[in-house]
């Protein structure tokens, strides 16, 4: 039987993990990534739970030591005190007894470039890069791609993987869904500072902000710090001098002789949740279909979480013989993970609105409440099955 071929658009890591995945299933692959370097010279760090760093052990790209991925062993969340100083309020650790973590950090540079390694040495993949894509049109009963108006192969189906705001998702999927900007900006950098004993996971809650602490070795730490747009002004004149000295103030609490390794990065942040998930041989995935707050760091966990389910719903049905990009197959995929990413986004938005109020009456009161799930066993236990493998039902 003629292999069922695929073309994923897109060169960041959803399109590049995405790739690696499905030719596990023997299909033919088109990875058309566009400019691959400009997505690996992010300083941005990832965070990845560990049912979801057992999927990405299975796949054989990395060598998985702590030079790759960074084993966190405890999560605390701190609230400000009047003096500008932070008291921890909730304490997440791990299950010491099955060797699971809280979470890996990896550095997004790390990744891509493994990813890109072996994508180049999989003959099932073909890597195009700098190519412009003109059009998506139907072949007969397949899909084809243009590049600068010239017909590329056949495809069974195409899987979009290039964000929200790209112009192929604008294209095929301008219809209805939950869109909406939070009025924040991330900030991101990396930090190098003096050897410590580097596994906890740091999230401050300040007066409408959140400030995290991202372990990536013993001297290393990511840096996340969202602040809402109005305040940016305070920074207008020398911005990065300012941001970085803000920084520095709130890290000292925690890390010492600190100096910042690359650019500070700057991303506006809204939410999206996608109505419609396919059409026609056409799949979206990714940012595409869902873009959450980063304050859990569940973002490419959702991805990954969704990229399991395709890996066994096309396994299944290549099993049977049949057609991949069937709008029969496309359905049962999308039902099976769109209500899991709604309640999944929506709780993750409820999350950040809790702490985006400025009134002190309110954040003292969410403060005691998050203290005393703090000695609630039972739902810590939740908290931690949450962030690790998502919603099921």
């Amino acid at each position: 039987m003629k292999k069922q071929k695929i073309c994923i658009i897109g060169g960041g890591l959803t399109g590049l993990i995405t790739a690696i995945t499905l030719s596990k299933l023997n299909f033919k692959i088109d990875l058309i990534a566009g400019n691959v370097e400009k997505n690996i010279k992010s300083n941005r760090t990832i965070a990845i739970s560990q049912n979801n760093y057992n999927f990405i052990k299975k796949l054989n790209i990395f060598n998985f030591s702590k030079k790759e991925f960074w084993p966190c062993s405890k999560m605390k969340l701190y609230a400000e005190t009047p003096k500008e100083k932070f008291t921890e309020i909730f304490k997440l650790e791990n299950d010491k007894r099955q060797k699971k973590q809280i979470l890996y950090m990896i550095e997004n540079t790390k990744i891509m470039r493994h990813m890109i390694q072996s994508i180049k040495k999989n003959k099932l993949i073909s890597f195009k890069t700098q190519k412009i894509i003109s059009e998506i049109v139907s072949s007969g009963l397949l899909k084809s791609v243009k590049y600068n108006n010239k017909n590329n192969s056949k495809y069974n189906l195409i899987i979009i993987c290039t964000g929200s705001n790209s112009d192929l998702a604008k294209t095929f999927f301008n219809d209805k869904s939950l869109r909406r900007s939070y009025e924040e900006i991330s900030i991101t950098s990396n930090l190098n500072h003096s050897s410590i004993k580097n596994d906890i996971v740091r999230q401050i809650f300040l007066n409408g902000e959140i400030f995290a602490l991202l372990p990536i070795s013993n001297t290393k730490t990511s840096v996340v710090w969202t602040i809402k747009k109005k305040q940016m002004h305070i920074y207008k004149d020398r911005r990065n001098l300012l941001l970085k000295n803000k920084i520095k103030f709130y890290a000292k609490n925690f890390i010492k002789n600190i100096n910042f390794s690359g650019n500070i990065e700057q991303k506006n942040l809204n939410l999206l949740i996608r109505e419609k998930y396919y059409q026609d041989r056409i799949l979206l995935f990714g940012d595409a279909l869902h873009e959450v707050h980063p304050l859990v760091g569940q973002g490419f966990n959702m991805i990954l979480r969704d990229l399991i389910n395709l890996e066994q719903t096309l396994k299944n049905k290549i099993n049977l013989g049949l057609d991949i990009g069937s709008s029969d197959i496309l359905s049962e995929f999308s039902k099976e993970i769109k209500p899991r990413n709604f309640a999944f986004s929506l709780g993750i938005d409820l999350i950040r609105n809790s702490f985006a109020f400025e009134g002190k009456i309110f954040r003292d009161l969410r403060n005691k409440l998050i203290t005393k799930l703090n000695n609630n066993h039972f739902t810590k236990e939740l908290f931690y099955n949450l962030a690790d493998k998502g919603l099921k039902f």
